[in-house]
Parts: C-alpha cells; sequence; structure tokens
C-alpha cells in the first residue's frame, strides 16, 4: 500500500508548475547567472488564478482530502517536442509552436538536427498521427528539470505542505515527460511508449491508487492538454482494471484549470465529453 492508497475524496493535481502559470513579476525572481527576471516559458492565460482557487481549495477541505497526487511535467532541454531537436530545410532554427508533420519531415521542410535519427524519429511521428489525438507540436523549452519552471506553484505548495503535516502523510508526485523521444501529456502513460523505456508505459499501480478513490478531484494545467489526456487515458482504463469503476466518480475543478491559448475549443470538447460520460464538474467554492 502507497501513501495515496486510500478511499474517500482523492485529489489528482496534474503539471501545477511554474512555466506554466501566467505570473505577476514579483512572483518571478532574479536568474542568479544572468540577473535577469525569471519567467513561466509557457504561461497559460489564467493558470496563476487556477492555482491560487486551488490552494484555497485545499486549504478548506484539508480534513477531508484522504490523498494528494502532483503530477510534474519533467523534460530534458533536448527532446523531439522542443526547438533544439529540430531545424527547417535551409538549416536555420525552428520557433516555439510550430507543428510538424512526418509528411514535411519526409519532404525535408523540417529535420532533426541528428540525422542518424531520422528513421526513430518519423516512426514516431506516425504512429502519433495514427492515433488522432495530437499531432507533434514543438513548444518552448518548458519544465526543465531542476529549472525554477518546473517547481510548483508557490501557494498550491504551502497548501500541500500544510495538508502533508496535518494528515502526517506524504504527497505522492509523478515525474512525467524525461524521455526526450515522445510526449508525454498524460501521467498514465507517454502518447507513445517507447518499448525500451518502461516508464512510458502504462502506470497501472498509479491508475489503481485513483481507483480507490470514492471521489477522484481533478485539477491542474493545461485542460487543452495534459489535464485532458490524463483524464481520458484514466476513463479509458480503469473500468478495464476495476470492474464497475466509472467516470462518475470524477469531479474536475472547472475554475482550476485553463487551455493553452489557441486550444480552446479542445478544452470544451474535453469537458462536454467527461460530463457526458458521468463525470461531475463543478467550481471549487462549491465542494
Amino acid at each position: 500500500m502507497t501513501a495515496n492508497s486510500t478511499s474517500g475524496d482523492q485529489l489528482l493535481i496534474i503539471d501545477p508548475q511554474n512555466d506554466f502559470c501566467d505570473l505577476p513579476e514579483d512572483w518571478c525572481g532574479m536568474a542568479p547567472r544572468t540577473r535577469d527576471r525569471t519567467a513561466p516559458s509557457l504561461p497559460v492565460k489564467g493558470a496563476h488564478a487556477d492555482m491560487q482557487r486551488l490552494a484555497q481549495f485545499v486549504q478548506r477541505n484539508a480534513a477531508h482530502i484522504s490523498g494528494i497526487t502532483i503530477t510534474l511535467d519533467s523534460h530534458q532541454r533536448y527532446d523531439v517536442a522542443h526547438p533544439g531537436f529540430w531545424r527547417t530545410r535551409e538549416g536555420g532554427e525552428v520557433t516555439p509552436f510550430t507543428q510538424i508533420t512526418a509528411a514535411q519531415v519526409r519532404s525535408g521542410d523540417y529535420q532533426p538536427r541528428d540525422m542518424q535519427s531520422i528513421e526513430r524519429v518519423l516512426a514516431y511521428m506516425d504512429a502519433l498521427e495514427s492515433q488522432g489525438r495530437y499531432m507533434l507540436m514543438v513548444w518552448p523549452v518548458h519544465c526543465e528539470i531542476g529549472s525554477w519552471g518546473h517547481g510548483v506553484h508557490a501557494d498550491v505548495l504551502a497548501a500541500c505542505d500544510a495538508w502533508q503535516l496535518a494528515h502526517s502523510k506524504a504527497v505522492r508526485n509523478v515525474f512525467k515527460g524525461m524521455n526526450p523521444w515522445t510526449e508525454n501529456y498524460s501521467a498514465i502513460r507517454a502518447e507513445v511508449p517507447d518499448p525500451a523505456d518502461p516508464q512510458t508505459a502504462t502506470n497501472t499501480p498509479l491508475l489503481l491508487d485513483l481507483a480507490q478513490a470514492d471521489r477522484l478531484i481533478i485539477a491542474g494545467e493545461a485542460s487543452s492538454h495534459c489535464v485532458r489526456s490524463t483524464t481520458e487515458h484514466i476513463v479509458q482504463m480503469l473500468p478495464g482494471l476495476v470492474p464497475g469503476w466509472t467516470a462518475k466518480r470524477i469531479t474536475l475543478l472547472t475554475d482550476c484549470m485553463s487551455p493553452v491559448g489557441g486550444f480552446e475549443s479542445e478544452h470544451a470538447a474535453f469537458l462536454e465529453s467527461m460530463h457526458t460520460l458521468g463525470a461531475q464538474l463543478a467550481q471549487s467554492p462549491t465542494l
């Protein structure tokens, strides 16, 4: 039994990290090497307020929350979804928020900087595109392991720290995205698991622990990507592992999550599909 193997209300907080939060300047520190002001690299509009509401929710409901799991997007600078992995046909830089297809790689519009990896990259992209969930997106370098941006939003961290001391129980931290060859929006499984890396395969122990919750409350960033993908995998996989488990056990805190800009329709479709499957959509003050 792990620290979070418990019934009652469990809270799953997905990627509540500095790089995803539109933090005010006075929440950002100074980079010691350059003396420049640190800033979130992939801020989601509204995420700072989301996380403040989430922290208040944890504080108000601490006595009734039996377990907390925090997922952490955790990347290397060299990553298939980061600019430094790619170059243009002319050898130039690939800018963040560029979507790349396998067809464009085959035509030479975009190429991996390490051309020895091209067969592996194309196999990955073909598998990713065949699923119809996501296309490969080149994101700004974000949530680099060990960086300020990888850290948890300060209010959420403080609320979870207080919960730990009150319950004499640790928060479970789930790291995802460390494999540079595959995208890992979901905390349950990489979009295309790497057969050589068990950490990219389905996290069955996590699923089984989350299934023990009478109510699984989900919040975090971003609702268009990591919250969506994690929740969809839970709903798809848990009924096959735990007979009788249904999405009716899930509550999504809709005022504690926001979409990446430009992906608002994905956010809306995600909430609608989860509601159709029986999940509750709630505002944090109502719980």
